[in-house]
Formats: structure tokens, sequence, C-alpha cells
């Protein structure tokens, strides 16, 4: 036994006494000089284009590298001395002398001395095993100047070895693959795990948003255990989803070549790392190995106030059809960002009233701190007065990009404090529900804000007895789209009163099918069939169209086609034209619904042979490689023939995510008596009501009443004009997307993608007496514009380039009913009008001295009109209308 313990320690002591002579690592030799050569670039440019189009610039220098201590029992933690001579700076692109800023400049006039020198001062860096564990640098050093030599020391990473491992360097904390062979190391950077010390911000909506394709490889060759080579190049592509043709893409790449090596200087001894650099220059300190910030001085740029002069007139009300209003949005946006309260606050209270809402569009819109401040300053609540002012402001709210809890605490502080209207109240809660939803898509489900906004919102329906309050709660549950609410809106579909009906079922429609239980189905079933009361047409009729958007079983399915032939004549023709657009349009729904008519008990001539003027259709509006954009309108009419509801649908997908982008209802009931008819079961004590319901970019917003009650319908309707009423207008920050790029060289590229829309929906009812006739529409007037720009601005050169798109457009619904003779005759229409499309890219370098480059080129094409396709039988309608 003791024999068999002595043999064992002995291979031990043999195997660690030889394991120091193998390098975990690569080594530098003592005494020795080790120059290469060294250059990093940055070109912009479209992905598409050619590197010899690119804008950006190329520094190259000597890196002389020796090794100064070695720690005596680790031998492969070394300290090694750097220093960077012969500095050039030359274009990226090949561009003729003419166009080429940098020709003729020095390194000196474009760096600057002071930075020059500062460049060319010699740093230390602890490579341990081939991992760079911390840099020595002067502390004063501008930050430019640091990020530069952590990009030249990131060049040394490596280890001998393949494996996988999380490390840092210039560009983040990353996830690395190495494959390694006796002459030769990979390194592959997975960027999309990197960790970085800045954070940006994204659009929640992914069809609205931004993608980004990156990739970093490192190829190392060695010799005898010295790095011969080391070559790294950095790509980053990011595209708009909505047109992946309107992007921009950083090619980042580094090169270290070793020349020579030389007689160096001699080892030095010493304890540890901290004491060797002090000995050697005191004014050494530790830095970390991933960039910091640098803080750019933007000289001659324009001021808050001179940003606001020169766009406010493109913001007046009759130019927010233009493209113009959303690119002067845009622009005044980013000053905005800069700007401080005080400065914010002079800009609000020197604005003429026709711009002022433009104005708090965009304030609202900057989501920063100071932006937030100084617009609750200056609204007052209190009073009544500024009520288009309030509802702008709070719609914006709705529409944030990314919205903070200071945000959603600063509504819920108004909503408890004293409001001089009732209407914007209500549009405060309804609104707090869309950012309790953007919060908890974001993670911030548990913020301490949030979780008290989501209490008051599911307690809210019961907490009173007010008609109004109990629609304004419902409503931002429909905002919230909590999962806690499903039973609560679904306890209120079952309400004895319609609206209260109709806003939970079409809550319900815009959850996930998942959600949507057993027990809700029951409910749905309950109110559809009618098994414990009577309820009104447009309720069961949104229940069906629920039940079959949810995964429905084949007796769901089956049970809705019997009841066909035994509802209201009018919601026969409904839920028939339905089941027809269900199979035409391929919906979910439709191999369960073609399975059930297999039976002809379900699908019969008699069932499926049912008239009138109600009619489900779905359409596509555009099918392009990035987006699918649909629409569905669904128009239910009253056994008299008047309108009932009018609900038209826009949807945007791109991959596999949607965006409802709008949704206009208008709603009708109790005008039966001005056409001496006779109301529909269940509905002989409806009030005269008529009104009308937008959601905008998945926000509901706060319903429009046209008139309401026999008197007030009878004092508008020898008014009315045709003058339509205003529903939604204003500027919306659509696509907001910021992000810093650290590179592996030590630069910093800058991301900002922002799209402003500019819309003016407006909608209006005409009712003739006279003409016995009627006329509802909905008027979509909007300008769209995105723009993406990347940037790489150091404080001695910056370079850019710039993407984008802009189109004006208008989209008109119009619905006309006859009801001089019967069956009245119904005819609707949906007009595009021809619009004008335009991208363009421009791109742009700039020296210190002043010296610019810049090129910009544009596409312009017309995208034709055209009459959306609805159903056959209204096409035929239509031709009789307008005989």
């Amino acid at each position: 036994m003791l024999r068999l313990a002595g043999l064992l320690l002995c291979v031990t002591s043999f195997l660690s006494t030889s394991s120091l002579g193998v390098s975990a690592g690569p080594r530098l030799d003592n005494d020795k000089l080790y120059r290469y050569s060294y250059s990093t670039e940055v070109g912009l440019n479209r992905p598409t284009g050619s590197t010899r189009g690119n804008t950006g610039f190329r520094i190259s220098s000597d890196v002389d590298i020796s090794l100064v201590w070695r720690k005596p029992e680790i031998q492969d933690e070394q300290l090694l001395r750097l220093q960077i001579s012969n500095v050039q700076v030359e274009s990226a692109g090949k561009r003729s002398r003419k166009n080429n800023i940098f020709h003729g400049s020095s390194a000196e006039s474009i760096l600057g001395k002071v930075r020059l020198e500062a460049l060319q001062r010699p740093f230390m860096v602890v490579w341990k095993t081939g991992k760079i564990r911390s840099l020595y640098a002067h502390k004063a050093e501008p930050a430019t100047i640091k990020n530069l030599k952590r990009g030249v020391a990131s060049m040394l990473m490596m280890q001998l070895k393949s494996g996988k491992m999380s490390e840092a360097d210039a560009s983040g904390k990353c996830l690395v693959e190495y494959k390694a062979t006796k002459d030769q190391v990979i390194r592959t950077k997975h960027l999309d795990t990197c960790k970085t010390q800045e954070m940006g911000f994204t659009t929640h909506s992914p069809v609205l948003g931004i993608s980004e394709k990156s990739a970093s490889e490192t190829v190392i060759t060695l010799e005898n255990g010295i790095i011969k080579s080391a070559d790294v190049e950095e790509t980053h592509i990011l595209s708009i989803n909505a047109r992946h043709k309107a992007a921009t893409k950083v090619l980042s790449r580094q090169s270290l070549t070793l020349k020579k090596i030389e007689v160096g200087p001699a080892e030095v001894g010493g304890k540890d790392v901290a004491s060797v650099v002090k000995s050697l220059d005191d004014k050494l300190m530790s830095i970390g190995v991933m960039v910091e910030k640098v803080k750019t001085k933007c000289k001659g740029c324009p001021n808050l106030m001179d940003t606001w002069k020169a766009v406010r007139s493109q913001l007046e009300p009759g130019s927010l059809s233009k493209a113009e209003a959303p690119r002067s949005f845009l622009t005044l946006l980013h000053s905005l960002r800069k700007a401080s309260k005080s400065e914010i606050l002079t800009v609000l209270r020197n604005c003429s009233k026709t711009v002022l809402p433009q104005l708090v569009d965009a304030v609202t819109s900057a989501q920063t701190p100071s932006s937030l401040a100084a617009i609750l300053e200056f609204l007052n609540f209190t009073k009544k007065e500024g009520l288009v002012l309030q509802e702008r402001f709070l719609y914006a709210c709705g529409f944030a990009s990314h919205p903070t809890e200071t945000m959603l605490q600063s509504l819920l502080d108004l909503s408890q404090g004293k409001i001089g209207s009732t209407e914007i109240k209500e549009s405060i809660v309804i609104i707090m529900g869309a950012l309790v939803r953007k919060l908890c898509l974001k993670g911030a489900c548990e913020l301490p804000t949030v979780l008290k906004v989501k209490e008051i919102l599911l307690a809210g329906p019961d907490s009173t007895q007010m008609e109004s309050e109990v629609q304004m709660y419902l409503l931002a549950l429909k905002n919230a789209l909590l999962p806690e609410g499903v039973p609560v809106l679904a306890k209120y579909a079952e309400s004895e009163v319609g609206a209260f009906s109709t806003i939970a079922i079409t809550a319900l429609q815009r959850y996930d099918p998942q959600l949507i239980t057993p027990e809700v189905k029951k409910t749905l079933n309950r109110i559809y069939h009618q098994n414990k009361r009577i309820y009104e047409k447009n309720v069961r009729a949104a229940a069906a169209d629920l039940i079959m958007s949810s995964s429905p079983s084949y007796m769901e399915v089956k049970n809705l086609l019997l009841s066909i032939g035994h509802l209201p004549h009018e919601m026969n023709k409904y839920m028939l034209s339905k089941v027809q657009d269900i199979l035409r349009f391929e919906m979910p729904a439709c191999k369960l619904v073609r399975q059930v008519m297999k039976d002809m008990v379900s699908h019969n001539y008699d069932r499926f042979s049912k008239t009138g003027s109600s009619s489900a259709f779905s359409g596509f509006m555009a099918r392009t490689a990035d987006v699918t954009c649909t629409y569905n309108l669904d128009i239910l009419y009253s056994g008299s023939g008047v309108l009932r509801r009018s609900n038209m649908n826009i949807y945007g997908q791109s991959n596999s995510a949607l965006l409802h982008g709008l949704q206009v209802t208008i709603e009708a009931q109790g005008l039966e008596s001005l056409i001496a008819a006779t109301p529909d079961e269940g509905e002989e004590e409806l009030e005269s009501f008529a009104g009308m319901s937008a959601l905008l970019f998945d926000v509901q917003l706060r319903p429009v009443t046209f008139f309401k009650g026999y008197s007030d319908l009878m004092s508008k309707m020898f008014s009315m004009s045709g003058d339509p009423i205003s529903v939604v207008k204003g500027l919306i920050l659509l696509t907001d997307h910021s992000q810093v790029i650290p590179l592996q060289s030590g630069l910093r590229a800058s991301a900002e993608f922002q799209g402003g829309l500019a819309i003016d929906i407006t909608g209006g009812m005409e009712f003739s007496l006279w003409y016995r006739e009627s006329k509802t529409s909905v008027n979509n007037r909007g300008a769209l514009v995105v723009i993406g720009n990347v940037t790489v601005d150091t404080d001695f050169v910056s370079a850019g380039v710039e993407v984008g798109f802009e189109t004006e457009a208008s989209l008109d619904f119009i619905t006309t009913v006859q009801f001089s003779e019967y069956p009245f005759l119904v005819c609707m229409q949906m007009d595009k009008t021809t619009f004008p499309f335009r991208e363009t890219v421009s791109k742009q370098e700039k020296l210190p001295s002043g010296q610019t480059f810049s090129s910009k080129r544009s596409r312009d094409q017309l995208v034709p009109g055209s009459e959306f396709p609805l159903h056959q039988e209204n096409s035929n309608m239509c031709k009789k209308v307008f005989e």
C-alpha cells in the first residue's frame, strides 16, 4: 500500500514539473521587439453597394510590441508594452482627388497635435494565456484615443485550443468560438450575444422595427508560437422590416502583420503588475477593455429654436398630408431629444395656435425626461379649454415607441387629480392601458406603477355604475391585453348593455387564441345562440367572429352553420358571407368549415342561398417580399336596411409578426323610426345613436359620437352638411430605433432609424329623408417618411450613410344606401388614389477643418391607384346605385 502511494506521488510530481514547460497560451520572448504594421478601416454603405463606394476612413500605423514583465509563478501572464507610430488617415473608398477630403492632409492636421501625441504614447497590456485582462493608459487621454488603443489590444485576443467561451474585448463581452490548428486560429464572435455598456431602444412592434445581421471573424496565423498576422472582418447590416431594401451596412476591418523582429528592451523585475507599471510610468492607470462612451460636440449645429423656426411652416394643418410634414417632424424630434426642459418650454410658449398641436405631438414623441416634464408643465388638465392639445398629448403617449414607468406614473397622477373634461379623463385611462401593454412587452410588467395600474384597470368595470366609466375601463383593458383581464371581459360580454358586450368581445378578439379558454368559448356560444337572453345583432355577429377565429371545434362550427336560416334576415346574409370569406381567403378555420360542409344538413341550398345587403370580405392591399398587407370589411344591416355596423380592418404582417394597423368601426342604432320601419328582435328599445371608434397601430382610441338620442339626431339631421368629423389627426412616431454598435477596432457606429407618419382620419354620416339615402364615409389621408442613419463620429472625423423612403397616400371607404325601394340598394367603395414613392441614399464625410464630402441619389416612382375588390354582389349593386 505504501509503495502504491509513493508511486502515485512520483507520477503526480513528474506531471506537475513537466506541465510548467508546456505553454497554455502564446508568449513573447524576452529582449525582443516585435514590429507590426497595423490598419483599421470602417466603411458605410448599402448592403448591395460595392466597397469602392464606401464612405468612411482608414487609420494605418506601425505598432511595436515588447515584453516588459512576466509573472514568475505563471509564465503565461505577461505585461506587454505597445506603442503606435507613423500614423496615417485616409479615405476608405476609392475616390477622385476632387472628392477625397483626406488628400493632402496629414495625421496631425486631422487628429490634432494633442490627440496624435496621445495616440503615439506607449500603453501597457496584461496578456494572460492569450487573453487581454486589462489595459494601462493615461487617464487624461481623450476617450477616442483610448478606444483606438483598445482596438489594437483586441487584435491579441486568442487561444491555442478549440472551444467556446465568453470573453471581453473592445466591442463588449461576447460568446466567442475558437477553431485552432497548428499554425492558425480562427476566432468567431457571436455578436448577438454581446453585452455592451450602452443600451439603446427599439419599436415594440417587429413589423415597424429594424432587423440586424452581424458577423465577426478573426483569422490569426502563427509562426513559432508568435502572431505572424491577424485579420478581422466585422459586418453589421441593419434593415427596415417594412422595406428591407432600405438598409445600411457597417464594414469594419483590422489587420496586424509582423514586419520584423529586432533587439528589444530587457525584462524588468517586480512582484505584481501594478507595481511594475507604476515603476515605469506613474501616470498609467488601469482602464477597462471595452470601449467607453465618446461625447462629440457638434460645432455649428442649430439649437432647438433655430430648428423649430426652420420646420414650423411645414407643420401647418394644411401640410399634414404631404411628406414635408413627417420629414420636418423627424428633424424636430432629433433636436428635441438634445434639448433641456427650459428650451422646450420656450418653444411651446412661443408657438402659434395652428401649429401647436403638431408641436405637442413632437415634444411628447421625444420621450426624454426633459420633454415629458416640459409638456406636463405646459398643459393644464384642470381646464376644459385645452382639450385638443391634451388629447394630442395622450395619443402621442399611446403611440410611444419606448414608454417609461415615469410616463405611466404621470398619467396615473393625472387620472387621480382634477380634470376639466370627462372626455380627457376617459382618454387618460384608455391610454394607460396601451402603456401597460407596451411596458409588459419589454419585460417591465412587474414594475410598481405597472402593477398598480393593472390593479386599477382590472377592478375598474365593477367599481362604478356609470355607463361611460364602465366603457372607459373596458376600452383600457382592450388596450392592455392582460391575461388576467380575460375573465373580466368574458363576464361583460354577457352584459345586458349592448355597448359593454361589443367592447368586451372585440377586446377578446385581440388576444392570443390560446387565452380564449373553454369557459370563454361557452360564454360566446351562449351569446350567439341566445341560450339565456336576446342579444343585439352586432353582439351576436362579434361573438361568431371570435368563435371562428379561436380554434373552434367541429361542433361549434356545425352549430354556427346550422343557425343560418334561423337568424334575422340580414344576419343570415352576414353569417353566410362570413363563412364564404373564410373559405375564399383560406383563414385558419377553413379546413374545419370544409369538413363540416360535407354534411348536407349543414350545407344545402336553402341555407346557402340567403339574400341581403350585409357582407364580409377580406383581401390583399399589398403583397411584397417584406410585408403582406390585408384588409377586411364587414357590414351588418338591420332588417329595415339601415346600417347597424361597419367594420374595416387593415393588418400588416412581416416575419410572422402581426400589426393591427387600422380599425375603423361605425355603429348606428335606433334609426328605424325615421323610415317607419320595425326594429329587429331585441333592439326595440334602443336609443338613437351613431358613432365611430378607431384603433390605430394596436392602440384603441376614445370613440367619437355623431349623435345620441332622438332630439340630438333630429337637430343634426337638418344641419348635416356632410362635413367629416375628425377621428385622428396628427403626427405619429411609428419606427424608433437607436443603438450604438461598438466595433472591435475601438470605433463606435451609431444607428438611428425613425419613421414619422402624418395622418388625418375623418368620418362622416349623411342621412337624407328627401332623397331616401344615407351615406357613411371614412377618409384616411397620410404621409410617411422613414429615415435610417448610421454614423461613425469621432472627435476628429465623421462619416455616415443615410437611407430612407417616403410616400403620400389616401384611402377612402364610402357606403351608400338607397332606401327608396325594397330591397335597399347598398354600394360599398374602397378606393386608393395614385401615390408617389421615393427612395433616397446619401453619404457624407467631414473633417474638423470643415472639409466635407457628400453625395445623394434618389429614385421616384408612381404607384397606380385602384379600387379594392369586394364581392360580386356589391359590384352589381353599385352599378344600379350610380345608373
